[in-house]
């Protein structure tokens, strides 16, 4: 489910669950277990995926079968994930190899950079698209990337962007041309990065992102209960099923 590949002192922590790295919890306890062991042991981490494709997202198929203790503790994982990686005291780059719609980019929302390839391929936070809300502490980091109003736009219409759109609204900070570049170029970035003075910039990193870290000390910002409640309705679960009925074609 993780591939673990060091490039000097960088490690790059690789999502490989096929065929889409859908996320389940399974995956999420290995990913935060591997992004605590390499914070204590590299300079700078990279979250990459497979050619193509980052992360689907949350692996509905499986967790559309949970009940509703099993996703409330789904989603006290899934954001304990998230801050893990706000509160990563190393920088961090995800280098997004292909499509990252809904928790795919809501993942990378909460690290340092962001570069994705040029081509066909898509993000954005489509939620509602299938009948879910984001939380507050989502809606609050993507606010904090692409500015308020965009992000209002973005969430109320479930927008799904192409790479250029992404770029465009400071969603992600880069396009690699090629797209087997993507990781090579987010290890570059981790490497000038770390060749700035040490103390400098850590100092000024922690500085400029304590407010995404302080995101999750108010409990209001989870909305676990909302999220769950909003999961089990009547609507969402009819649209969570067609989502399911779609995948199973294809």
């Amino acid at each position: 489910m993780l591939e673990t590949i060091d490039h000097g002192t960088i490690r790059e922590l690789r999502l490989a669950r096929p065929p889409v790295n859908a996320i389940n919890p399974e995956l999420m306890e290995k990913l935060i277990t591997a992004l605590n062991d390499a914070s204590g042991s590299a300079e700078a981490i990279v979250i990459s995926g497979r050619p193509g494709m980052f992360t689907a997202g949350l692996d509905v198929p499986e967790l559309i079968q949970y009940n509703r203790d099993q996703m409330l503790q789904v989603w006290h994982q899934f954001l304990s994930m998230l801050k893990t990686v706000a509160c990563l005291p190393v920088p961090s780059a995800f280098a997004i190899t292909g499509h990252a719609p809904a928790g795919g980019i809501v993942l990378a929302l909460f690290g340092d950079y962001r570069i994705m390839p040029r081509g066909d391929f898509i993000t954005g936070l489509n939620e509602v698209q299938v009948g879910l809300v984001v939380s507050s502490v989502i809606h609050k980091a993507l606010a904090r990337t692409v500015g308020p109003r965009t992000a209002e736009k973005l969430l109320v219409a479930g927008k799904i962007l192409n790479v250029e759109q992404a770029l465009d609204i400071g969603l992600i900070d880069k396009l690699a041309d090629d797209p087997d570049d993507v990781v090579r170029r987010a290890v570059n970035w981790c490497e000038q990065i770390l060749a700035l003075p040490r103390f400098a910039m850590t100092t000024t990193r922690s500085m400029v992102r304590s407010d995404l870290v302080r995101l999750f000390d108010d409990p209001a910002n989870l909305d676990v209960e909302k999220f769950v409640d909003v999961w089990y309705s009547e609507s969402s679960q009819a649209a969570l099923r067609n989502l399911v009925q779609r995948l199973q074609k294809k």
